[in-house]
């Protein structure tokens, strides 16, 4: 307790100087929690969103589903199960079929994945009831990114073509309904929904699904022509992008925080040498070398403490805003591929807030002791004459 305050006395005696290495290492503070706090709001949300809108409580994908491969896409459907019935009846499970098909806005041809979804659905996000709309043509949603790439709107007619379960062309034209905002581009970007009566009777796949979407309540089942995906399966590549943007921000706040660990270390240096016959005098009144080593570390890492004093004076009022008004995301930024909304809710963990003053607490200690270990190299004889051993 006795070398603490002899510590903070010393810090504060030293003045000016000693404020601006504590000033540069609160902002280190501040950045640091900042970027993972606006990383883990992104992952939270994103996540969120995405549960809501495309994947739900998990889903059931047909063996030869997958969705990278647009080659197996023509056989990646199977029978609904009879033991799914009962469950689809009561909106517990989703049932979705997709089909390669192509649509013709303008004259051009863009390829498509054509999906169909019951119309009175209640576990996915999407605007199905509009499916129900009483149009001239099939009724079809699609998403704000796919209206933006096709210039098409609410009320635009274009003609799709596709191919039944023989393998047969054929084409009509679809009256557009909807157009949905969601945060998750993989249901919106080269996607046309329409209900599940209008695929089944397009294509003759009556009571056949690609993938099944399941709800809260959801009993599983066994079937070999079936596999289930759970959450950390379907937000796997997600959590991995998030997780590689973490890192590559880390690099700029890691430099920002050597930047101010560089200059405890340099002020450190210069105090032990400005100081030796203070270090004398302390061995010559009893102090051992190693209670002077340690004085002079817990010195040198006090900045730490002073510096998360001054960052929670500007930092908890940054943060607590940020919490309520959100962080504003360019528009060309939520084109990028992956679920991004227009703000981001950063979260601010008390994991996180301790595990970065934990951080920068043993940085800062480690870079002050290691200028002060030449203090147990030291003759005091020669300390006190001011004189370098």
């Amino acid at each position: 307790m006795l070398s603490l305050k002899l510590a903070f006395k010393n810090l504060i005696g030293a003045g000016l100087k000693t404020w601006l290495n504590v000033l540069v290492l609160s902002i280190s503070f501040v950045i640091i929690i900042f970027f993972n706090g606006m990383m883990d709001g992104w992952d939270k949300q994103a996540q969120t969103d995405t549960i809501a809108w495309e994947i739900g409580q998990g889903q059931l994908w047909e063996k030869d589903y997958d969705p990278y491969d647009p080659y197996a896409l023509i056989d990646a459907h199977a029978p609904i199960p009879s033991d799914l019935k009962s469950q689809i009846t009561a909106k517990e499970v989703l049932p979705v079929l997709i089909v390669q098909a192509s649509i013709y806005p303008q004259g051009r041809m863009q390829n498509i994945q054509l999906k169909s979804i019951p119309a009175d659905q209640e576990i996915l996000e999407l605007p199905t009831q509009a499916l129900k709309t009483e149009a001239l043509n099939t009724p079809a949603i699609i998403g704000k990114r796919m209206a933006e790439a096709t210039k098409l709107k609410v009320g635009d007619q274009v003609l799709l073509r596709w191919r039944d379960k023989n393998g047969t062309f054929d084409a009509r034209e679809i009256s557009i309904v909807e157009v949905f905002n969601a945060n998750v581009p993989s249901i919106d970007n080269g996607q046309v929904w329409v209900s599940q009566a209008s695929l089944a009777e397009m294509t003759g796949l009556q009571n056949e699904a690609t993938l099944l979407v399941t709800g809260k309540n959801y009993e599983p089942i066994k079937d070999a022509n079936w596999v289930f995906k759970d959450h950390d399966f379907l937000l796997a590549d997600l959590t991995a992008i998030i997780q590689s943007k973490k890192g590559s921000a880390s690099i700029m706040y890691l430099m920002l925080l050597g930047i101010a660990l560089l200059a405890i270390f340099d002020t450190q240096v210069f105090s032990i040498f400005r100081r030796q016959k203070e270090i004398g005098t302390y061995i010559a009144l009893g102090m051992t070398r190693s209670q002077v080593v340690k004085l002079f570390t817990i010195e040198g890492g006090a900045h730490s403490l002073l510096a998360a004093l001054l960052g929670a004076v500007y930092g908890i009022p940054l943060f607590f805003y940020l919490t309520k008004v959100g962080i504003p995301i360019p528009e060309s930024s939520q084109n990028a591929g992956v679920p991004m909304s227009s703000e981001i809710i950063p979260t601010y963990g008390a994991g996180l807030i301790f595990g970065t003053l934990l951080l920068v607490v043993v940085a800062a200690t480690i870079v002050s002791y290691m200028p002060a270990r030449k203090i147990a190299r030291m003759n005091p004889t020669e300390a006190l004459k001011g004189k370098i051993q």
